[in-house]
C-alpha cells in the first residue's frame, strides 16, 4: 500500500505561525513522512535518521514563526535535516578523532589549529554527504563508527563482495571529491559520486 503524503497547505502553516496550536500540530504531523524520508535519505543509519527527524520536528515546532515564506516549507525542512545529518557526521568524526589521539594530545591546540581541524572536518563532512546514499551509508558505518565488515553488510542487505566493492566506490569518490577541493578553483559542490574508472 504506497500511500502519498501531500506538505500542509500555505493556509495551514499560515495559522500555525499565528499561533494556532491544533494548526501547527497538524503541520507537524502532515510534515513529520516528508522528514522522515529526508533524513532516511540523507544519513547513515536509520537510527540517525530518526534522531535527525525528531530534531527537525522540534524545530519546526519551536521556530514556526521564523519561516518567511509559506511555500518554502519543505526547503526550509530539507534544509534542518540535512544540517543535522551534517552534524551527526561531524560528532563522528570529532570522537574518532578524540579516541585515536594519543597521550601527547594532552596539550590544548592553538586556536589556529582549533580553526583548520574544524574546517577540515567540515570539508570532509560535506563531502560525505555529497556522495549516493548507497555509499555514503557504508562508508559511514564501516569507517566512522567502525562497524565490522559483516556488521555492515547484514545491515544493508548486501554480500559481504558487494559491501566491500561499495566501500571501495565510496572511499574513491571521497578522495577524489577531496582531491578536488584541494585545487586553486575546487570546491565541496563537485560532483562526487562520478569517478572514472580505469
Amino acid at each position: 500500500m504506497n500511500q502519498r503524503f501531500t506538505w500542509p497547505d500555505e493556509r495551514l502553516i499560515k495559522a500555525a505561525q499565528d499561533g494556532d496550536v491544533t494548526s501547527l500540530t497538524t503541520v507537524v504531523m502532515e510534515s513529520q513522512p516528508h522528514v522522515r524520508r529526508f533524513a532516511l535519505s540523507l544519513c547513515s543509519s536509520p537510527q540517525d535518521a530518526e534522531d535527525a527527524a525528531q530534531e527537525a520536528l522540534i524545530i519546526l515546532y519551536r521556530k514556526i514563526g521564523t519561516l518567511r515564506a509559506t511555500g518554502a516549507l519543505a526547503s526550509w525542512m530539507f534544509r534542518i535535516v540535512r544540517n543535522e545529518c551534517l552534524r551527526q557526521v561531524r560528532v563522528l568524526v570529532s570522537r574518532s578523532d578524540e579516541a585515536t589521539a594519543g597521550p601527547e594530545a594532552t596539550a590544548e591546540p592553538s586556536a589556529e589549529d582549533a580553526v583548520l581541524h574544524r574546517l577540515e572536518a567540515e570539508r570532509i563532512a560535506a563531502a560525505v554527504s555529497a556522495l549516493p546514499r548507497d555509499q555514503r551509508q557504508v562508508l559511514i558505518m564501516r569507517d566512522v563508527q567502525g562497524l565490522p565488515g559483516r556488521t555492515v553488510a547484514h545491515a544493508l542487505g548486501l554480500s559481504s563482495a558487494a559491501m566491500k566493492s561499495r566501500l571501495h566506490r565510496a572511499r574513491a569518490a571521497l578522495r577524489h571529491s577531496l582531491a578536488v577541493t584541494d585545487q586553486p578553483g575546487g570546491g565541496v559542490d563537485q560532483p562526487v559520486g562520478g569517478v572514472a574508472r580505469p
